[in-house]
């Protein structure tokens, strides 16, 4: 199965991230201190159906990303992710 992350900003240096599957919530938590602490949180809560996740910043999609590229590069991914949402953002205005 791939599953989404679901990462937003709370507050300055403060964010929250659920875990869902096909529209259904799985898990999450609030008060993580960047984009890549919620990428590590959430993989380290998959369980063995998943193998990969999209991850979603603002609502915005950066990628999917198989689960050892999400172990292995979570502060690129994290990065690209903001990035990609920056752009779009950008772009929109």
């Amino acid at each position: 199965m791939i599953v989404r992350f679901h990462i937003e900003p709370m507050m300055q240096d403060e964010f929250e991230y659920r875990v869902s599957y096909e529209g259904e919530d799985l898990y999450g938590d609030a008060g993580l201190d960047s984009v890549e602490a919620c990428i590590i949180a959430a993989t380290e809560g998959l369980g063995q159906d998943a193998i990969a996740a999209e991850v979603a910043y603002k609502g915005i999609i950066s990628g999917t990303y198989a689960l050892a590229s999400l172990a292995l590069a979570s502060a690129q991914i994290a990065q690209h992710a903001l990035q990609t949402t920056e752009a779009i953002e950008e772009a929109a205005r």
